[in-house]
């Protein structure tokens, strides 16, 4: 199979017209779904909803929104130029320190909290299995889940990721909204009331903090958006589409391509976006009507798991086990698959490898897959503490989306050729959302920053 980060005409493919032929093509934003899922969804969704009640319904759908234009961004840049995220991020205006411009290393800094929130996800899992097959403890199953993560990611390379995270999401979903429906005939019963409470835009300021990581984490985050770039080169966007060249068969290849990766882009937005609902609807329903708030330890899974047993009965208790195992575990391998390839390029631009050089990439993507799962494991024996790791985590994704943001507004305006300009609506929708992922940004740099300076 030739390398799909050098781009040769010899690979070229008329994109698809039909609806169901686009289908066919979808992949690289299903895999992005099933990272957020497992700890935006499951996790810090249920918990702001726990806390929260109905109140911040709003947040959560204004975050899984907003934030698909800058993702489209990212998808443009892959198909009309090749290039990956670090490289375009190394081209941005400002200071640099060696090689690598302030973005990149802005980048690094960031990822250090994300560390506790993958290693929160490793951690639920190994809650997940403690509680289906308590003979062993929380602290033995981390390791085994480690190592089959760092495996399959090592071994399987896109084709393995793309099946293995859309078929788990899909069974769970299934679930969940079954959940949902079951409860309208509980004690629990959503009414429309509610929901309307919840688009009133209003948010008790003792549920800001959780709500700016649930508007991080929720929807497709920073890193997700940035790893959207190598997926789509991966599943062989740009490959297809060509060398760029100024001409009308490549600007009308180009074109056809982007309306695929555009339905990709937004047909996983809208299966995010019910199964964040959802949660979100079941938690506020179920368990701050119940005042059970997850917490630490096996806990969080314990509470979670009432969303299932309070609308289809005791026994939904091991069924959601199994779909909790299958959307956690399906994170983590999203998550490990992403941030081999953004560690390794981010490291290709301070001048530690040729990223392009497919050796040395699969070399460093190898060593990244069995190195991060030993970090993130550490942090979560560390702390112990899923949902306060997730919230950090999702604080850190809300700053990385600072840098997207910006990124996306100079591909847009620096970097998109002429032939491929969009509309002016599209425009006004981009600017829109980006001056709510800056205004976000910005109100939680204030916060967390702020204080450190004195």
């Amino acid at each position: 199979m030739s390398d799909p980060y050098k781009l040769t005409d010899e690979q070229v493919m008329s994109p698809p017209v039909s609806l169901a032929a686009r289908m066919r093509f979808m992949g690289p934003g299903l895999i992005l779904t099933a990272s957020v899922v497992g700890s935006g969804e499951l996790i810090a969704t249920t918990l702001l909803g726990a806390k929260a009640g109905f109140v911040a319904l709003w947040v959560i759908i204004v975050s899984c929104l907003v934030k698909v234009l800058v993702q489209i961004e990212f998808g443009k840049c892959a198909i009309y130029s090749g290039q990956t995220t670090m490289e375009v991020l190394n081209r941005l205006p400002g200071p640099r320190i060696g090689r690598a411009g302030w973005a990149i290393w802005l980048w690094l800094l960031f990822m250090l909290p994300k560390m506790l929130q993958v290693g929160a996800i490793i951690g639920a899992v190994a809650m997940v299995l403690n509680i289906a097959f308590p003979a062993f403890s929380v602290s033995f199953y981390v390791w085994p889940l480690a190592l089959a993560a760092a495996v399959l990611v090592w071994f399987g390379g896109y084709r393995l990721i793309e099946r293995s995270c859309v078929g788990l999401i899909l069974l769970f979903t299934m679930l969940t909204i079954a959940s949902l429906i079951a409860l309208q005939f509980t004690e629990f019963a959503i009414a429309l009331s509610d929901v309307a409470s919840g688009m009133s835009f209003q948010l008790p300021r003792e549920f800001i903090p959780v709500a700016l990581g649930a508007f991080g984490i929720t929807g497709i985050g920073g890193d997700e958006i940035m790893a959207y770039n190598y997926w789509l080169i991966e599943k062989g966007y740009a490959k297809r589409s060509g060398v760029p060249r100024d001409t009308p068969e490549w600007r009308e290849r180009a074109k056809g391509w982007i309306r695929v990766m555009q339905l990709d882009a937004v047909g996983s937005m809208v299966i995010y976006t019910v199964v964040t609902i959802v949660f979100y609807l079941l938690g506020a329903a179920v368990l701050h009507g119940a005042e059970a708030v997850p917490a630490g330890s096996n806990q969080l899974i314990v509470s979670l798991s009432r969303m299932y047993t309070e609308s289809l009965g005791e026994w939904a208790s091991s069924i959601f086990l199994a779909g909790a195992f299958v959307v956690l575990f399906s994170t983590v391998l999203a998550a490990l698959g992403a941030w081999t390839r953004l560690f390794s390029d981010a490291f290709g631009q301070i001048g530690l490898l040729d990223f392009k050089d497919s050796a040395a990439r699969n070399r460093y993507i190898t060593g990244l897959a069995f190195s991060l799962p030993v970090i993130w494991t550490v942090t979560f024996l560390f702390y112990r503490d899923p949902a306060f790791m997730i919230i950090i985590g999702g604080i850190a994704t809300t700053l990385i989306l600072f840098i997207v943001a910006f990124a996306a507004g100079w591909m847009r305006y620096r970097e998109l050729p002429v032939e491929l300009t969009p509309g002016k609506t599209y425009d006004v929708m981009l600017w829109l959302s980006l001056a709510a992922i800056a205004g976000v940004g910005v109100y939680v740099a204030a916060r967390t920053v702020g204080p450190l300076m004195g």
